[in-house]
């Protein structure tokens, strides 16, 4: 872990009790928490989905790095909701804090009381975030929210691909992740309304907007007159002009951004017919403009097809794997990975958070919980007396190995 220095944690002092599971709550309340909210995650005894499950069978001994990615500087308090014990030792946490966080199916939380409308009367002041694929209400409500789903749903992966290809979703979990940031983004937004008004609302992020939202410059040309559609070549995009897009060589790829193609096939030793040179044709030719440039891209290495693209002032760049993002001079030197160790022993790499402060601290400053880890701990920190706690123990509210 980053040691400590002298700048301050935005988030100090703000309470999140998070009720949340696979990517997009999780991925939220870290935004947060970095930050140095107290991030407190209500477990399950036998704990969260998360711990159960890892991207490309990543775990650490019998441990998931999909957990670690989204939940460090969190605390984990087991509670089952299905003991009323537990909703009452739930509803004595939520009172403690400024902030509910939940991403559970819709209709989840009302099955514990734990709604919006059955606690705002009761907590006037408190923000409380949910997110969902859908919204809460409708038929499309209980639908499956899950990334490629809303990929496929909303056109991001039809406009990704071309019409030769076929549909192609983005190689990583684009709407959770910014379904994510969006939600942390209201959170923020719904605290500071509170400083004003003295009172808290409730916010909803769904991974429908938040598709749509990362769409937000093709939609707008649609829904504005734009002939907005996959080419048949597999260009970069399905609305920027030729020669746009990523390009084979010898031995590996390229990416060739805002140029025009008499600059790329001059930088090539070539020459652009008249009128594919045409800016008017950009677009419209953009399957030409391609097939024109790709077979000179094509003979070429990479370092070769860069090295002579960037002296004729084309913006181009190798296409790399993630082994060699990492290892990419643009990136490395922002120090984007950090490491800790974890209790046995193992190390885990995880990317830091994304946004730089000039007068405050987000390193990490607590590792991913173990299930329950912290229950004791939290439970001290409510007011609550000491024969009510001993009640919730007695009916088993934080499962057998609370007791």
């Amino acid at each position: 872990m980053t040691p400590p220095t002298s700048k301050s944690r935005p988030l100090a002092g703000i309470r999140i009790v998070a009720f949340t599971q696979f990517l997009l709550g999780p991925a939220a309340t870290q935004y947060l928490s970095d930050l140095g909210a107290d991030v407190v995650k209500v477990e399950t005894p036998t704990g969260a989905w998360e711990r159960t499950w890892s991207g490309a069978d990543t775990v650490r001994g019998d441990h998931s790095v999909f957990f670690d990615l989204a939940n460090r500087n969190a605390r984990s308090i087991a509670i089952d909701l299905k003991s009323p014990e537990g909703v009452e030792a739930a509803r004595a946490l939520i009172g403690t804090a400024d902030v509910l966080l939940e991403n559970f199916r819709p209709g989840v939380m009302q099955r514990f009381g734990l709604d919006y409308d059955s606690i705002r009367e009761d907590f006037p002041q408190l923000v409380y975030a949910s997110a969902s694929g859908y919204g809460e209400v409708g038929e499309h409500a209980k639908l499956p929210g899950q990334d490629l789903l809303l990929q496929a749903m909303t056109g991001l992966a039809a406009n990704t691909g071309s019409a030769g290809q076929g549909p192609i979703p983005a190689g990583a979990a684009v709407v959770d992740q910014h379904g994510a940031a969006l939600l942390a983004m209201g959170v923020l937004g719904a605290l500071f309304q509170r400083v004003r008004e003295g009172r808290g609302q409730k916010i909803s992020v769904t991974m429908v907007q938040s598709a749509l939202d990362l769409q937000t410059e093709g939609l707008t040309y649609h829904m504005n007159g734009g002939d907005v559609r996959p080419a048949q070549e597999p260009v970069g995009s399905s609305f920027h002009p030729g020669p746009y897009g990523l390009y084979a060589t010898l031995d590996g790829h390229i990416a060739i951004s805002l140029s025009p193609v008499s600059a790329v096939l001059a930088a090539l030793g070539q020459a652009a017919e008249p009128d594919l040179a045409d800016p008017a044709q950009a677009f419209v030719r953009r399957d030409e403009i391609r097939r024109a440039v790709a077979p000179h891209i094509a003979r070429l290495t990479t370092a070769e097809a860069i090295e002579r693209l960037v002296a004729g002032g084309v913006w181009t760049t190798k296409v790399n794997d993630y082994a060699d993002a990492l290892d990419e001079p643009a990136v490395a030197a922002l120090e984007p990975v950090m490491t800790y160790e974890r209790a046995d022993g193992r190390t885990v790499r995880l990317l830091r958070h994304p946004v730089t402060y000039s007068s405050a601290e987000t390193s990490m400053f607590r590792n991913p919980p173990s299930v329950g880890e912290h229950t004791e701990d939290v439970l001290e920190e409510l007011d609550v007396d000491a024969d009510t706690i001993a009640r919730w123990r007695g009916a088993n509210a934080f499962g057998s190995r609370q007791a």
